[in-house]
């Protein structure tokens, strides 16, 4: 077994789940990690220039006397183009690319919006690595599976072998998360329910806040954690939400604390997801982790990461807005009984704990052994 590779990580966009994913593996791998990232922002810039600017970057580490056994990056880079333009000492080095999205099956609001040259991107990094990961079967069967659609639409030249050749070099590898706090005896007082998510419209805010409107019709007593990352455009249902809710809000907005963030799951009863759009969903399993109950949509990757098939029925909703607020009456239910978990309060942590990076890390630092160790035997 190779033991100390030395990883060139590559980010073009160091925030959200890719800076969490990268922090989390470094943080407990056994490899030794340079880690050349650009901020969080302007995301279309980014994956147009990075290939140029990372390419620059890796150059000035080579003539310190810097060298490496693996490349590692994202989707958002273009690996061709940075291979194409990268010192020659680093350009044939073995690479994985990690699938956090992609911006084939990515909403917009205006079609319009739609770039195909950033699908083309993707398409090509995934050619252009040994092997792609994806953070779910889901989320690799989808891209695939729309990625035929798209080059067919293309006026020639469709290039279809192409998905095959990236099925085949693909794997799923679930992100890591931190193990949580241990949960302390429930606080008395209603339900509480917390909503952590991108305020964006792809999260369907809307339909969540209407199930509490119903919840308010029907006089069920609750309490309310608003949480997550916003851009400077926030939809206005939060502002009339915040206004209509006020009475019964606990604690609102980004929690830049991550110890903040944590207290809130830790008192909390139920998280809720609305996403209609959803790769992984780090903020459910970290919610499960710190023992709040999911409910959660049934369909996207929710059924798959919360292992609908091993009996959690109950963690699914199937619906608008009604269907959602019936969920949440019955749960009220059983948390005036004390009966929220059953006989198996521990149902959701187990779950949870495959995702723990100190069992994560082991197991992608024995991939990257693997890697490394096949490329030189096939040189």
């Amino acid at each position: 077994m190779v033991k100390g590779l030395r990883v060139l990580a590559l980010e073009p966009y160091f925030g959200g789940s890719h800076q969490a994913f990268l922090q989390g593996w470094i943080g407990t791998s056994r490899h030794r990690w340079t880690l050349l990232n650009l901020p969080p922002r302007k995301w279309k810039w980014r994956m147009r220039h990075s290939a140029i600017t990372l390419a620059d970057l890796t150059g000035e580490r080579v003539k310190k006397g810097e060298k490496w056994d693996l490349i590692f990056c994202s989707d958002m880079l273009n690996l061709a183009e940075y291979r194409g333009l990268v010192h020659p000492a680093v350009k044939k080095l073995p690479s994985i690319v990690y699938f956090h999205e992609n911006q084939l099956t990515y909403p917009v609001i205006h079609k319009q919006e739609f770039d195909y040259h950033f699908v083309l991107t993707n398409m090509v990094t995934a050619l252009a690595g040994s092997e792609v990961w994806f953070n779910s079967f889901y989320h690799r069967d989808v891209f695939l599976g729309e990625l035929r659609n798209f080059l067919k639409r293309m006026p020639d030249f469709h290039s279809l072998d192409a998905i095959e050749t990236i099925r085949l070099k693909s794997s799923i590898k679930y992100p890591g998360i931190h193990r949580a706090p241990e949960r302390r005896e429930r606080p008395p007082g209603p339900m509480r329910i917390v909503w952590a998510a991108r305020w964006e419209y792809d999260k369907n805010p809307e339909l969540f806040f209407e199930a509490l409107r119903i919840l308010k019709r029907e006089k069920v007593e609750f309490r309310l954690s608003v949480m997550g990352k916003h851009g400077r455009n926030i939809p206005d249902t939060f502002s009339s939400a915040r206004n209509e809710f006020s009475s019964l809000i606990d604690r609102w907005g980004y929690q830049p604390d991550r110890l903040d963030y944590e207290s809130v799951l830790l008192k909390s009863d139920v998280f809720v997801s609305t996403a209609e759009h959803e790769f992984f969903g780090i903020s459910v399993i970290e919610a499960v982790a710190a023992g709040v109950f999911p409910l959660v949509p049934k369909k996207l990757s929710y059924p798959e990461t919360l292992e609908l098939k091993a009996g959690n029925e109950d963690f699914f909703y199937k619906g608008g807005a009604t269907r959602l607020a019936q969920s949440l009456i019955t749960l009220s239910e059983k948390i005036r009984d004390d009966d929220l978990w059953g006989s198996d309060p521990n149902r959701a942590i187990r779950i949870a704990e495959k995702f723990y990076w100190e069992s994560k890390a082991k197991e992608f630092d024995m991939d990257l052994d693997t890697i490394v160790s096949e490329n030189k035997e096939g040189r």
